[in-house]
């Protein structure tokens, strides 16, 4: 896929079916993993080491080098599983505006502007990330997004039981929960849109009808040149708007050099 300076036009609004847009949250809507910030509120509030912190910081910092891995991803389930084991619901709720001071200085404002396009145009916006569903929709419900698709975890009596509630929203666990949301609001996948920087969401991506690829690690990248997808990349937080491959001048979107966080009003 050649590279190119231009963005496709502004979309028109869906003509039939209900058409979507998701999102996946670490390294494509936001710098970095959200999953540091939860754990950093959690030691604060000493429901977890800072030995587990430092080690949750130094895997941060490789997921923000180089991305994610089924192992490492594994390994991360499996102790947040322990962690929370017969822990309050209510404990880790309280949470949520320490996380959110972490993760909201880290979005990518362009991000936010193509997802508020999508809204503008008719068709809803969804997060989608293995970060527990809690916390996935509190970051959607705060940037106006329609809903979000996390990792739903088991509770029983008010506490967390340790295991997940169903599928683990990773891998071929995200399509499994989009398809899921496609039949429940009558979607169109076929003719929706998809967002992500890793290779382990090419199911994701494949899941519909236009991938798109946001600072995509080497793997992603690849494919998408080879699929002629379309390639986002940005500089910085906040930064210009790289766009990569088969693109029309007036930005994708219309998102080319909007840099500013646009506030999300009731929809």
């Amino acid at each position: 896929m050649a590279d190119s300076g231009n963005g496709p036009a502004r979309p028109a609004s869906p003509p039939g079916g209900v058409s979507a847009a998701f999102f996946d949250l670490d390294r494509t809507l936001m710098s970095g993993s959200s999953g540091f910030f939860w754990a950093r509120a959690a030691a604060r509030a000493g429901m977890i080491s800072r030995r587990r912190l430092a080690l949750d910081a130094w895997e941060n910092i490789r997921f923000r080098l180089r991305g994610s891995t089924d192992a490492t991803t594994d390994r991360v389930m499996v102790r947040v599983g322990a962690m929370l084991e017969g822990k309050r619901v209510v404990d880790f709720d309280r949470l949520g505006p320490q996380v959110l001071a972490g993760v909201l200085p880290r979005l990518y404002p362009q991000m936010l502007q193509i997802a508020w396009d999508h809204q503008d145009a008719g068709r809803p916006a969804y997060i989608v990330s293995a970060a527990s569903q809690e916390t996935a929709a509190m970051i959607a419900h705060v940037l106006g997004f329609d809903g979000a698709l996390g990792t739903p975890l088991e509770r029983r009596d008010g506490r967390y039981t340790g295991r997940l509630a169903g599928p683990f929203a990773y891998r071929d666990g995200k399509p499994q929960l989009m398809q899921e949301l496609a039949a429940r609001e009558g979607i169109d996948l076929a003719e929706s849109y998809a967002y992500s920087d890793s290779e382990s969401d090419l199911p994701m991506l494949r899941a519909v009808g236009h991938p798109v690829a946001v600072n995509p690690d080497g793997a992603l990248a690849r494919v998408a040149r080879e699929e002629g997808w379309d390639i986002l990349r940005f500089d910085r937080l906040g930064g210009h708007l790289k766009m990569l491959g088969g693109l029309t001048a007036a930005g994708l979107l219309g998102a080319v050099g909007r840099t500013a966080v646009r506030r999300a009003g009731p929809r």
